[in-house]
């Protein structure tokens, strides 16, 4: 067997390695954790995605365990806070982001029950048809980014090459990807 490409190469650090092994792909079902990947997804622009790997529990912690609703009522004592939280990205835009996101869930949660309910209603769509409707509901959501969380979470497929181990585990799963 044969992982992807990047677990194979030299460069590949434990952190990568392990989140390609246990989460990269696989169906998220809670809100939260939705949230949450949807938050490293936009810290990871202009970045590698290691940096955010290895800093994912201090954004937890920062983001209050990715609360959507404490997330979506913070304020600027908040905001100062997480600004100034060495810890984590402190790029104002993308936590400003962060706080709009909760706040536009909180909205579909209203409206769909959940936000994953409201993924699974729009699903199946292309890459660009996901990218358009995420640009109408939320900030800081640019092409890689909504095409990496959605392969993140199993709404897309290509996390995983099929020769890949874990391309197997992760269709035990039922990612949306395979309902298409």
């Amino acid at each position: 067997m044969s992982y992807c490409d990047y677990c194979l190469s030299p460069d590949a650090k434990e952190v990568h390695v392990q989140y390609h092994n246990e989460a990269y792909g696989f169906p998220i079902h809670s809100d939260n954790e939705l949230f949450g990947r949807l938050i490293l997804e936009i810290n990871q622009a202009g970045l590698s995605w290691e940096i955010i790997l290895n800093k994912q529990k201090y954004f937890e912690l920062a983001f209050d365990g990715f609360n959507i609703e404490k997330v979506a009522n913070y304020g600027e004592a908040d905001f100062n806070r997480l600004v100034n939280d060495e810890r984590i990205i402190r790029n104002k835009l993308k936590i400003n982001a962060a706080i709009y996101n909760a706040q536009a869930i909180l909205q579909i949660q209203r409206e769909f029950g959940s936000f994953r309910n409201w993924l699974d209603l729009e699903h199946p769509k292309t890459k660009d048809e996901w990218v358009k409707l995420f640009k109408t509901q939320f900030k800081f959501v640019g092409g890689e980014i909504v095409n990496e969380f959605l392969m993140s979470t199993g709404y897309l497929k290509g996390a995983h090459d099929e020769s890949c181990p874990i391309f197997d585990e992760v269709k035990k799963e039922k990612p949306k990807w395979m309902e298409v």
